[in-house]
Order: structure tokens, then C-alpha cells, then sequence
């Protein structure tokens, strides 16, 4: 390449940065939340033996990495990473069988699975430790994340999610059952995405996991609910998510907990109704290392995508210890 082009195509690309802030690890101060637009145009692939892995990667600094909840995927985080992105890289990856994330052929979803992913995924992005914030399913994964690799974890802030006594919650019972039949993404999922105010209801993904009635948003069910169910091999895979719930895959881990030393905070929605409102005091006592918890009230299993500006304020605090 002669020298001009170089200075040209290098000109472009700094313009290109300057244009779009999400991209070459920057990230506009001014942005309190990412858009459906920001979202697909930030979201990045990186290819690991389990699949191409959907991923958001965004600032610079020690990394963090974010966890979500099932059926949700990155677009989970869009309040929480603008902010958090200021002073640290902040990875947030699409699981195994959810989001945009791309499964090899064969590979498993189970929660086991998972930990193996972020591991390798963590290697290609050249990081070596995160502090983790985890949601719902994410919480287990990332209570997996931490014992199997302790030297990997800084700290952990966790939202509703799983425990070892509460794993996999009663109120998804169903949920497994129709996944391990094949029926889950069809008769749960396909009717939400077609009719969005059901999806809003009482009976739907709104009215269980969130207590603004007006949430889900319209875009939000698209970009959550409509990958899950674009083809058979995508429901296929949702519906083998669903069944890896269960057997509890937290069995055991309770005294592994008790001798970590990782810092562990904990924050919990008083108004969820699919895990069990003893889990806080659960895990003050049984992991080695608990900064306490703080109890939100009113507030449902997918709060942190409600409360963005919550677990900021939470996360800034355990990460300044």
C-alpha cells in the first residue's frame, strides 16, 4: 500500500471513530443509553470453539463483564454500559443459545457450557480478570464463572438469580417442561413477539419480570424474543436452554462460596416473584467474602434494565473498594 493511501484510509478511520463513538473502544460522554440502532451498530463477533459469540465491547480501562437474564440477551445492559463504559471496558456477550450469539453445530447451552465460553471468549479479548455484574440465569452463570475460575474474578454484583437452594426456581417449572418437549420458544415466545401487548401482560414476559407496565418496549421484544424464534434451529436451541435449567447446575457450590474471597454484592428486587425473596440473607451468609445486600423495593426480576442508574451506583461502589 503506497503511503498516501495509508494516510488516507487512516484519516478515514479516525473520522470514522470520531463519528461513531461506539466503536475503536470509545464511547460518547454524552450517551446515557444505547438505542436499537447503537446496539446492532456496536454489537461485535469473535469466533470460539462453541460459536461466534455476539458481544458488546465498549471503553477502556479494567474490564467488567455483564451477565443477562433468560430470554434476554446484551440489549439488556443498553442503560447501564453507556455510564459504566467511562471509566471501564465493559464486555457484555450474547449466551450460548440466546441473543445473536451464532451456536456451532452440536455445541450444548447448559450453564456449564456457558462458563466455558466466557473463559475462552475472555482469552481472544486478551483480558485476564473482571469485575461481573449478573442477572437471573447470568447470576448462576456467573456463581459457576467464579469457583471454576476464582483467579479470574475481582469481584461479583448480583441481581435476582439463582441459589444453590433455589435453582431451578419453582415458577419456571413450566418453562423447563415445555423446553424439554420443544414447545417452549413456540407457545411462550412466538405469541409474544406477534401480539406485543400480551408480551406486556400479566401473563407475558412484562408482567412477570417487570413492574413498569409499558415494559417491555415494542423494540425491546423484537430484539430479545425475535432471534430466539427466526428459524427451527434457533427454537431448537431456545428450547434446549430452557430444558439445561434443570437438574440444578448450583448443586454443591455452597461451600465453595464460603471460602471465596471474592467481593460479592448483592441487590434484589423485593417484588420478584420467580426466586425466592430469602436469597439475600442466603448469600450474605454463605459466600466468604459479602459485602451485604440492598433490598429494592417493588422492584421484579429484570430490574437492572429498569434501574440502570442503580446498579451504577452500585457497581462504582464495589469496584472502588
Amino acid at each position: 500500500m503506497h503511503r498516501r493511501d495509508f494516510l488516507r484510509l487512516s484519516s478515514a478511520a479516525a473520522a470514522y471513530a470520531t463519528a461513531c463513538p461506539l466503536f475503536f473502544g470509545q464511547i460518547s460522554k454524552n450517551l446515557s443509553e444505547l438505542s436499537a440502532a447503537d446496539f446492532h451498530a456496536a454489537r461485535r463477533f469473535l469466533t470460539t470453539s462453541q460459536g461466534r459469540i455476539s458481544h458488546l465491547d465498549l471503553g477502556k480501562g479494567p474490564a467488567a463483564l455483564f451477565l443477562h437474564g433468560f430470554p434476554l440477551n446484551s440489549f439488556q445492559w443498553r442503560g447501564i454500559l453507556p455510564q459504566l463504559a467511562k471509566t471501564h471496558r465493559c464486555i457484555a456477550p450474547d449466551f450460548l443459545g440466546l441473543g445473536y450469539t451464532e451456536v456451532a453445530e452440536g455445541q450444548e447451552v447448559t450453564p456449564r457450557a456457558q462458563v466455558a465460553m466466557l473463559a475462552e471468549l475472555l482469552d481472544k479479548l486478551s483480558i485476564a480478570d473482571v469485575d461481573i455484574v449478573a442477572n437471573d440465569s447470568g447470576g448462576a452463570v456467573a456463581q459457576l464463572f467464579s469457583v471454576r475460575y476464582p483467579h479470574r474474578v475481582k469481584s461479583l454484583l448480583l441481581t435476582n438469580c439463582d441459589t444453590e437452594p433455589d435453582s431451578p426456581p419453582q415458577a419456571v417449572a413450566p418453562v423447563i417442561e415445555l423446553g424439554r418437549k420443544g414447545r417452549f420458544a413456540d407457545e411462550w415466545l412466538a405469541p409474544w413477539v406477534a401480539d406485543k401487548p400480551l408480551a406486556r401482560s400479566e401473563i407475558g414476559l412484562g408482567g412477570m419480570c417487570y413492574a413498569n407496565p409499558q415494559h417491555p418496549g415494542d423494540e425491546a421484544i423484537d430484539i430479545y424474543l425475535a432471534p430466539l424464534v427466526s428459524s427451527e434451529k434457533r427454537k431448537k436451541l431456545t428450547n434446549a436452554y430452557a430444558a439445561a435449567l434443570a437438574p440444578n447446575p448450583l448443586a454443591g457450590i455452597s461451600a465453595k462460596l464460603k471460602t471465596s474471597s471474592i467481593a460479592t454484592r448483592v441487590l434484589w428486587g423485593t417484588g420478584d416473584t420467580i426466586f425466592s425473596q430469602k436469597s439475600p440473607e442466603y448469600f450474605h451468609a454463605t459466600v466468604g467474602n459479602s459485602l451485604g445486600y440492598r433490598l429494592v423495593p417493588g422492584a421484579k426480576l429484570f430490574f437492572p434494565e429498569e434501574m440502570p442508574s442503580l446498579i451504577v451506583e452500585e457497581a462504582e461502589f464495589v469496584w472502588s473498594l
